[in-house]
């Protein structure tokens, strides 16, 4: 098959708009199945944080993430779990650090931890990966229950500590980070969420000594009535180090609220990178760059501080995207059990609306505690659909009455309706997406390289879920951006796809969710089109490429120095 032809190269000051499409009318989904692959993949990696039966403290209930990354180059995704601890383990120092599985390319993974040298220990809370000094291969940034790791990358397989050296500093209590270049030099800076400002012989210890309860029994207390932790921003010089700006930047959590998930995502249409940061129990951040790294915080004015009800949430995962192919990004967040999970949708000019009843989802997890989330095409048919993780706090609720339970179903899955709303479609994907675990960050990829995403669930106390994703009906076509004067990972490309009538927009970003990152590359599903009629790819820094006739069923790699090829998948 011949590649497709570049139709031209433009340079552009200002990006150009996109047409808004009016919804389609509704159309029955197709099927989706998603098998549980887990014992067959090799992934055995626990994450056990205190007594399986008994949770004492706040840090032993938030679980961890999970990396989605090629680290070796040779085309297929990695993944890289977070694992925490126990007190007992905590104070003695013999954390057991995080997990790194190499996919070998036939359905099963092996662990390379120690060959790759990820063995600096710590209670692990989140995974974030980015290529941020642009060698072209991708890094690895570990958020913990003290001090943050960053492990580079050195391009044969194995990684370096260069925490002290790189000029991080982060030794509270992370969750989430995300990478983004917010000024526009190429170099990848770096935004870490931080949850609490108290070490672990400090916090109160429940149920014995608590005095907090949940549906009348003793639990573990806090966020509330606890310290939050500040926010940190740091900005990439270039050099392979990071200097701290957080308040210079004015993305600086003045009131210390209580940061969980957080999303990169170019919010009002301007082509710079802005920031959404879940804040659990408080109000959540919508942080508006003016173009410089330099900050405006827009939360209330934007309307995605609250819910339409004017309530603060739990905001544990936070995912953006284009959810009605309007040209828009809308802005996700999942909650605490009895509360309802957010869909803000944008209406340009920085103004969002809560449309959550709207579009059908208030109602169907209402009884789950929400984490990990991402927008995600998992029929293929050019409409992003919603999932969630799921998994209580509290070991209590297994011997509970009443709708909640400890262990919950791993995946709520929502299918997108095409016309504004989603339909419930959990109980459709197959049995193993409904198994009971405790579900906590999530990760999508298009692990076996079939060309659909897979999704992957950190869960506390037992083994991650891998499902893959069987029988997506649509046809697609992915890509992998590639910056040269954009940074190297393409962090903000904006690449839309455009068949026939319809055109949809994917934002790359590597953070998704609640403590976890994703497969980076674009997918487009397409649905019965034989080709994408257009695909524009908008660069960070101006330049504007555009693709005629692209074949469906195929990977690319996008080059912002050398255009569109076919992505050969089997290393560089």
């Amino acid at each position: 098959m011949a590649h497709p032809r570049p139709a031209r190269h433009v340079l552009l000051l200002l990006a150009a708009g996109v047409a808004v499409v009016p919804y389609a009318a509704p159309v029955p989904p197709p099927s989706v199945h998603l098998t549980d692959v887990s014992a067959a993949s090799g992934i055995t990696a626990e994450n056990y944080t205190g007594r399986p039966d008994r949770k004492d403290y706040i840090f032993e209930v938030k679980g961890g993430g999970v990396g989605a990354l090629d680290y070796d180059g040779d085309g297929w995704v990695d993944l890289l779990f977070s694992r925490g601890s126990s007190m007992e383990r905590w104070r003695r120092g013999d954390n057991p650090g995080p997990v790194l599985y190499r996919n070998r390319r036939d359905g099963t993974f092996e662990d390379v931890t120690r060959a790759a040298g990820l063995t600096r220990g710590g209670w692990g809370i989140g995974v974030s990966v980015a290529d941020y000094d642009n060698d072209g291969w991708v890094d690895v940034y570990l958020t913990n229950l003290g001090a943050d790791v960053l492990y580079r990358n050195n391009g044969n397989g194995t990684f370096t500590d260069v925490t002290g050296k790189a000029g991080i500093r982060a030794e509270g209590w992370s969750s989430s980070a995300a990478f983004g270049d917010f000024d526009g030099d190429g170099h990848l800076d770096l935004y870490v969420a931080a949850y609490l400002d108290v070490g672990p012989d400090a916090l109160p210890v429940g149920p014995a000594g608590g005095t907090c309860t949940y549906v009348g029994v003793p639990v573990l207390c806090g966020p509330r009535g606890l310290p939050g932790a500040r926010d940190l921003y740091f900005h990439n010089n270039g050099d392979g180090t990071f200097t701290e700006q957080s308040e210079v930047s004015g993305a600086s959590d003045e009131k210390r609220y209580f940061g969980l998930g957080v999303v990169t995502a170019d919010v009002d249409g301007d082509r710079d990178l802005d920031l959404y940061v879940g804040n659990d129990a408080t109000p959540n951040y919508l942080f508006v760059n003016r173009g410089n790294g330099r900050f405006d915080e827009r939360g209330f004015e934007s309307g995605t501080a609250v819910s339409g009800d004017g309530n603060e949430q739990a905001s544990m995962g936070v995912d953006a995207a284009d959810f009605d192919n309007d040209g828009r990004l809308d802005l996700y967040a999942t909650h605490f059990a009895n509360d309802y999970s957010t869909l803000y949708r944008n209406l340009g000019e920085l103004l969002f609306e809560d449309i959550t009843a709207r579009a059908h989802l208030r109602a169907p997890a209402w009884p789950f505690v929400k984490w990990g989330t991402a927008f995600l095409d998992l029929d293929q048919d050019g409409w992003k659909d919603l999932v969630h993780a799921n998994g209580h706090v509290y070991p209590h609720l297994r011997d509970a009455p009443g709708k909640e339970t400890y262990e919950q179903p791993a995946l709520s899955v929502y299918v997108n309706d095409r016309d504004g709303t989603f339909r419930d479609a959990s109980g459709e994907v197959g049995p193993d997406a409904g198994k009971r675990v405790i579900g906590r960050g999530l990760a999508f990829a298009d692990l076996d390289n079939d060309g659909d995403l897979d999704l992957v669930v950190a869960c506390l106390d037992s083994k991650p879920l891998m499902l893959r994703n069987d029988q997506a009906p649509g046809r697609w076509l992915m890509l992998r951006a590639v910056g040269s004067k954009a940074n190297r990972d393409a962090i903000g490309t904006r690449i839309t796809a455009r068949t026939g009538e319809r055109s949809q927009v994917w934002e790359v970003k590597r953070t998704v969710g609640i403590y976890s990152a994703s497969d980076p590359r674009a997918h487009f599903g397409l649905g019965d089109a034989a080709k994408a009629d257009l695909v524009r790819v908008e660069w960070p820094g101006g330049k504007v490429d555009e693709f005629r006739d692209v074949p469906a069923g195929r990977h690319y790699l996008v080059d912002e120095a050398k255009g569109l090829s076919l992505e050969p998948l089997r290393g560089r």
